[in-house]
């Protein structure tokens, strides 16, 4: 017997976001303005949210001649502002209309440099975990208790936590040895802890949430190309199967497959982008 799969759909139509709006928290960051150029390319619109202090980039603006204030508005919130985001949350709706997609996006890493003072593991201040966990992964259950429930009310969304390949194994320090800093530099412990708990989050939510047509997973990126030192970067390349970092473009389409209808049986997962990192 023939199975029947229903009326076929091209990938254009399957990845595709026309009338969609999609909310990026943490949008003027590196990974924001990839996941916000992915999305507008793809058809949505995008509200985007960052701290009242963070800096408009060069590749905001240029993303907002191209595609204008119809598709692409800022505004400022912390995510762990609770009465804050609800007022967003409501211009949100008055500007473009319920949101249908979240990243959870906004969070806080500590990249190394050479310039930083770094930390002996028992003198690390319990205010610098607890500002990491907060914003990691309370306000990331913040956003999402103020995004997600009008996608509960209509019916429909997904919500894409943004994880890191540090949520399924410890940072190598070996990648960080040569960066000269006294104590040495020390990936924050509690930086993989928060997405660890973003990850256990992403499964309760979509458990919760599955009937009332709204979705939840992870996407979790490996080391993404930027600003590093090139040793850095040998060495972690050196440490990839892929043998290199990710690029926004590397990012896009896994992101415009949780955000889309091609992924409309997916829920509760974690989507690891990290070129085999975890693999060995």
């Amino acid at each position: 017997m023939a199975l029947n799969t229903g009326q076929k759909q091209h990938p254009e139509t399957m990845f595709g976001l026309d009338g969609e709006i999609a909310v990026v928290t943490g949008a003027l960051g590196k990974l924001g303005i990839f996941w916000m150029d992915a999305l507008l390319e793809a058809g949505a619109a995008v509200f985007a949210i960052d701290l009242p202090g963070a800096s408009v980039t060069g590749d905001f603006d240029r993303l907002q001649a191209r595609f204008g204030p119809d598709r692409l508005q800022l505004e400022r919130a912390d995510v762990t502002d609770r009465p804050r985001l609800e007022h967003v949350c409501r211009h949100c709706q008055e500007v473009f209309g319920t949101p249908s997609i979240l990243v959870n996006n906004a969070g806080i890493d500590r990249a190394p440099a050479s310039s930083q003072t770094g930390y002996r593991l028992e003198d690390i201040p319990l205010e610098e975990n607890l500002r990491i966990l907060e914003v990691n992964t309370l306000g990331l259950f913040l956003a999402t208790q103020v995004f997600g429930s009008r996608m509960l009310d209509a019916g429909r969304g997904s919500i894409i936590n943004i994880g890191s390949l540090y949520a399924s194994v410890a940072p190598d320090i070996r990648l960080y040895e040569h960066i000269q800093t006294d104590p040495p530099f020390l990936k924050p412990p509690a930086y993989g802890a928060s997405k660890a708990a973003v990850v256990n989050l992403t499964r309760y939510l979509a458990a919760l949430w599955a009937s009332h047509g709204v979705r939840v997973n992870t996407l979790s990126p490996g080391g993404v190309l930027g600003e590093q030192d090139e040793e850095f970067k040998r060495k972690f390349c050196d440490r990839v199967p892929l043998g290199r970092m990710a690029t926004a473009k590397d990012l896009a389409g896994p992101l415009l497959f949780l955000a889309s209808q091609a992924s409309s049986y997916v829920t509760g997962t974690e989507l690891i982008v990290d070129g085999g990192f975890t693999a060995w």
